[in-house]
């Protein structure tokens, strides 16, 4: 028989006696963390503890469809919870507001793929090997012999299949693929999710994408790609933070480009960077951590302090320094 790890009992066995849970995720939460949330939330509910979830942002519309119980609720003072689960969230900042709500707790348990995890639970269980917190989460439901329901197919195909580009990213393994068709055997509507997923944007991500693509620019023999996102294109194009995500994908797809960074403006001397890269040798993780940020080998973001002409200059100055260590 094989045998379940260790840190999963153990995660398991903590929640045998705990029956109110609250289940957070980080700031401007993505496919990879609302589905978490929402998939471990539903099996919890199902095995009869008294769940909901949590975030600082709300649920991105075009997920909305997968909160159909309305699990999520705005954060309320004074709550008490025997456990506190994170998901998807690398560090206890990336929380953002919602860690005032959550001080009420018996235990803390974090569950996360970010190699730059700060292991800030009671528990902690981070695999940076895995490509989504989406496998993480359907291995914990498997070895807690929690029933994955069709609806909670469907948020975990959702989680793994946006955090690995549908699939295309290198972090996604073969053992991805056989907990997608788990996944698709169990239910999983590929055609709903799809369509809302991928196949509904709002026009005003399309006129955002226009800015992008008449905005952006090279550098470092066109092996960079940039652009920035400022609160004024939000205006003129009618769009949300929430629109933004995947268009730093539209500049990594440039043939020559290996690096591809988005520079956002939160607050005239706060800016948001987010950086991609498709070269083994470069990481980017280790350029965000530069910042006070992190992530993925692959994929990474920090938040920085200073006149945007000066951030953009430091950025760039790392980026060149880890394209540096591409073999010629």
């Amino acid at each position: 028989m094989k045998q379940t790890p260790r840190i999963i009992r153990k995660i398991i066995d903590s929640l045998k006696p705990m029956n109110r849970i609250c289940v957070v995720g980080h700031m401007r939460p993505d496919g990879d963390c609302i589905g978490s949330q929402l998939a471990l939330a539903l099996g919890l509910i199902n095995a009869g503890k008294d769940v909901v979830c949590w975030n600082q942002d709300p649920v991105p519309p075009k997920l909305k469809f997968l909160d159909s119980d309305q699990i999520f609720e705005r954060p309320r003072p004074g709550r008490t919870f025997d456990a506190v689960i994170s998901t998807d969230s690398a560090s206890f900042e990336r929380l953002g507001t919602i860690r005032e709500f959550i001080a009420e707790r018996q235990i803390l348990i974090n569950i996360d793929h970010h190699a730059s995890n700060t292991r800030f639970g009671d528990i902690n269980w981070v695999n940076a090997r895995e490509p989504a917190c989406g496998t993480l989460i359907y291995r914990l439901l498997k070895e807690g012999n929690w029933t994955i329901t069709q609806h909670i197919a469907d948020c975990l195909f959702t989680a793994i299949s946006t955090d690995t580009g549908s699939f295309q990213y290198p972090t996604t393994r073969p053992s991805t693929y056989h907990v997608a068709a788990d996944l698709v055997k169990r239910g999983a509507n590929l055609a709903t999710i799809s369509n809302q997923v991928y196949n509904s944007y709002p026009l005003s991500r399309v006129k955002l994408l226009g800015h992008v693509f008449n905005s952006f620019r090279l550098q470092h023999s066109n092996q960079i790609g940039f652009f920035w996102l400022r609160k004024a294109d939000y205006e003129r194009t009618g769009a949300t933070v929430e629109d933004t995500e995947g268009l730093i994908d539209h500049i990594r797809a440039i043939e020559t480009v290996v690096v591809a960074c988005v520079f956002e403006e939160v607050e005239p001397e706060i800016t948001r960077i987010s950086l991609r890269s498709k070269s083994e040798a470069v990481n980017v993780n280790q350029v965000a951590q530069q910042f006070g940020g992190g992530g993925h080998k692959a994929a990474a973001g920090a938040r920085i302090e200073g006149p945007p002409d000066t951030v953009q200059k430091r950025v760039l100055a790392a980026i060149k320094d880890a394209l540096a260590s591409i073999p010629t």
